[in-house]
């Protein structure tokens, strides 16, 4: 928290609701954004949408935290419609474990999808048959409320790969949503996934694959949104 006070300290001088509007991402989420908001309500005695990702008591959004990876599936929804084709049964590699992968997880799980992985900085959970709804429960409690690591995940059917990228997983897939970084699919991750067969990438994250990446997707018939 006074690490957070401290920032907004110097950052409220640069932010505004018709200038700057910052928002949480990696490491920064409702507990931090409040504790931001907190501080800049107290230096600038004014109660205005000034930053992203807070609590609906501060003036927050209705569904905020599951809003983009709802959006990321919804749109591989109508991709999918375009093409007389369905989500169901598809094969889905998801990296990251933050609000965005979460929640695309979750709600492809509640359309019939099969996801595969959820990674982290240290590493990816593989589930061969699928994670079920209560196992991406366990992955929102270990990283919203214990703020752990993915090598904290128990499973009697999945297994925890250590220092990889999920896209190294030897397994077939139909979709990837990267959901973690910037430049998470290189070059050399784009072709295996082209290999495992993935058609359909949907970006959940900010700019997840590089321009080499998105060259042998087009080569490859790859459609990415």
């Amino acid at each position: 928290m006074r690490f957070c006070q401290s920032f907004m300290t110097e950052l409220h001088k640069h932010i505004g609701s018709t200038t700057d509007v910052p928002a949480g991402d990696i490491g920064v989420g409702g507990r931090e954004i409040g504790y931001l908001y907190g501080q800049y309500k107290r230096l600038e005695n004014e109660f205005t949408g000034v930053l992203t990702g807070k609590a609906m008591e501060w003036g927050g959004s209705n569904i905020r935290p599951e809003a983009t990876g709802y959006g990321c599936v919804y749109f591989g929804l109508e991709v999918l419609k375009d093409q007389s084709d369905s989500i169901e049964g598809k094969r889905c590699l998801v990296s990251g474990s933050g609000n965005v992968a979460q929640y695309a997880a979750e709600k492809l799980l509640q359309l019939g999808a099969v996801v595969l992985t959820m990674s982290d900085s240290n590493g990816y959970i593989y589930e061969p048959e699928g994670f079920t709804l209560e196992q991406v429960h366990q992955v929102m409690h270990i990283k919203n409320v214990v703020r752990g690591s993915l090598k904290d995940y128990k499973s009697s059917t999945g297994k925890f790969v250590a220092g990889q990228r999920c896209w190294n997983v030897d397994t077939k897939a139909d979709i990837a949503l990267p959901c973690a970084t910037q430049n998470e699919i290189e070059y050399e991750d784009a072709v295996k996934l082209v290999s495992k067969g993935v058609k359909l990438v949907l970006e959940g994250a900010n700019m997840p694959t590089d321009a080499e990446a998105i060259r042998h997707f087009n080569k490859s018939g790859v459609i990415l949104g």
